[in-house]
């Protein structure tokens, strides 16, 4: 009889591991399955590794089992209903991106299970030694809350299990990309920066279109298995030139997606404190960018933010032969081919001069992209169509129907008048000021900003997110807060630069500050949607 209670309350505890298994995915998947980054989260808060209910309930049911049990049927109904209150699932929370169940996680999750199994079964067979039925009963329970507890790491030990067969279908897809881009064999053309990437690279792709067959990668699909992906599902047949975004948390990742796609032109946006978490210096995210620029042969073709230090080092670094520089500075840089000059901005969108300063010709540019950072990343893409062979004259043309990337900056009019300014795909230092001046534009009505700040800055974090607050009080006249703790020193920006207090809010998440304006916002105002973390945060 006792082993059959202790192997139902074995059970008991599988199925709460399994379900925590499954809840930990998410934010794994979140995490691009890389275990050191998912440990980090975990680790993080303590109420994600260590939560206070599940703890509470597994330690009590111990006592209460040892205490108040007088049979192994008592015992199992008391440790049992304790366990089923600690196994019971959290509740998720704002769920800004489920749990994609592809084929790669349900593999991790069936080892995972497994992996679980096994734990629970020890268990049972070490309290199956122990001859007191209520004893074992409790340490039944105790080992089973251990199992639970451990859940993270045997999602990550299911993970690495399944690594030799997740590298072997990743090498068969990579190996599939190779023989499509060979067959094709179209120019490639590399961006890479700590920011810009995604709107230069669509600039790009809508300038070159206007004389070539042009495929960029979707979305924000930069890693190597995001590439790979977007060659073997989306490149067409007839493609000329395949524009790769590439992107970077660890050194050797950008080096990797070159190793794929043998670019022949490259482009490096920013060099800036994004992810400086990860890398840990600006010199380490400067030489990761680089590994675009070694890539390239000889005869290549390099083009490089000349206002930026780090990136104008590289250019200076004499590879490939061919360097085009791009400045809007005030003066521009000294050194810079591409300038833009007379830079206005207004609603209607960005106006400026363009100069190629080897040919002496000039362009006037005009487009409906607002964003003063926007004009580096339109010259960028100006500097590279130049060097396909088309006149600053076309690519002015082609610029007057640009159309901002999605989630940056992106305006729309409600029906009830009032303007929404979706910025929210990613924040940084360069284009929060940006950002911020758009919304200081609106010269009518109620200004208001949402934000959860910046993160991934390690230690410029409080510096550049007061930094943050301090600009927000010249442009917002309503701030909405998300996350106490993470948005503190936008906070103390905002007082410290005279912001009424009776104006800034701190709210737990994005769906309260969206009820808030909807409730008390109309016709004339405006909200600007500053970053949107994902759930991870």
């Amino acid at each position: 009889m006792t082993l059959y209670l202790i192997i139902a309350l074995g059970l008991l505890w599988w199925i709460g591991v399994c379900s925590r298994v499954y809840q930990q995915a998410r934010f794994f998947q979140i995490e691009e399955y890389m275990s050191a980054r998912y440990v980090r989260w975990l680790f993080r808060e303590r109420g994600r590794w260590l939560p206070t209910r599940p703890v509470a309930a597994g330690v009590g049911g111990a006592i209460a089992g040892l205490f108040v049990g007088d049979t192994d049927f008592v015992t199992f109904i008391v440790v049992s209903m304790a366990g089923a209150v600690a196994v019971w699932p959290q509740p998720p929370g704002e769920v800004k991106k489920g749990f994609v169940r592809t084929k790669r996680a349900t593999r991790m999750l069936g080892a995972a299970f497994v992996v679980a199994l096994l734990l629970m079964l020890v268990a049972v067979a070490i309290a199956n030694g122990i001859s007191d039925g209520e004893l074992a009963l409790v340490v039944t329970h105790l080992l089973g809350f251990g199992v639970w507890w451990l859940a993270p790491f045997i999602l990550i030990a299911g993970s690495l299990l399944m690594e030799p067969v997740e590298a072997s279908i990743r090498n068969g897809f990579k190996r599939q990309a190779r023989q499509k881009l060979g067959r094709i064999n179209p120019t490639v053309i590399g961006i890479t920066g700590s920011y810009g990437k995604t709107s230069t690279k669509h600039y790009i792709a809508h300038i070159l279109s206007g004389k070539f067959r042009v495929y960029p990668t979707p979305k924000s699909w930069n890693t190597l298995m995001g590439v790979t992906r977007a060659i073997n599902e989306g490149m067409p047949d007839d493609t000329q030139v395949f524009i790769c975004e590439m992107g970077a948390y660890i050194r050797g990742e950008i080096e990797g997606i070159c190793a794929l796609t043998h670019p022949t032109v490259g482009i490096i946006t920013e060099v800036g404190p994004q992810h400086l978490e990860r890398f840990k210096t600006l010199e380490n995210i400067a030489i990761a960018k680089y590994e675009l620029i070694k890539a390239l042969p000889a005869d290549g073709v390099g083009a490089f933010n000349a206002d930026n230090p780090h990136v104008l080092g590289m250019a200076e670094r004499g590879h490939p032969q061919t360097r085009l520089t791009v400045s809007r500075a005030e003066p521009p840089t000294d050194s810079a081919r591409f300038i833009a000059t007379d830079v206005s901005e207004t609603l209607d969108g960005l106006s400026f001069t363009v100069k190629d300063c080897d040919t002496g010709e000039t362009a006037a540019f005009a487009t409906s992209v607002v964003g003063l950072h926007n004009v580096t990343n339109i010259l960028l893409a100006t500097a590279v169509a130049v060097n396909a062979g088309m006149t600053l004259a076309q690519v002015a043309g082609r610029v007057r129907s640009l159309q901002p990337a999605e989630a940056r900056l992106v305006r729309n009019v409600l029906p009830n008048g009032m303007t929404l300014i979706n910025d929210a795909y990613s924040a940084n230092p360069v284009g929060v000021l940006s950002s911020l001046r758009v919304l200081g534009l609106h010269s009518d009505g109620r200004r208001l900003l949402i934000t959860p700040g910046m993160v991934e800055l390690g230690d410029l974090h409080h510096v550049e997110n007061q930094k943050l607050g301090e600009a927000a009080a010249h442009h917002a006249t309503d701030v909405i807060l998300v996350g106490e703790a993470q948005t503190a020193p936008v906070k103390a920006g905002l007082l410290a630069a005279g912001f009424p207090a009776e104006r800034l809010q701190v709210m737990e998440t994005v769906t309260e500050a969206i009820a808030w304006y909807q409730e008390h916002l109309g016709a004339g105002d405006t909200v600007l949607f500053l970053n949107d973390l994902p759930d991870t945060y």
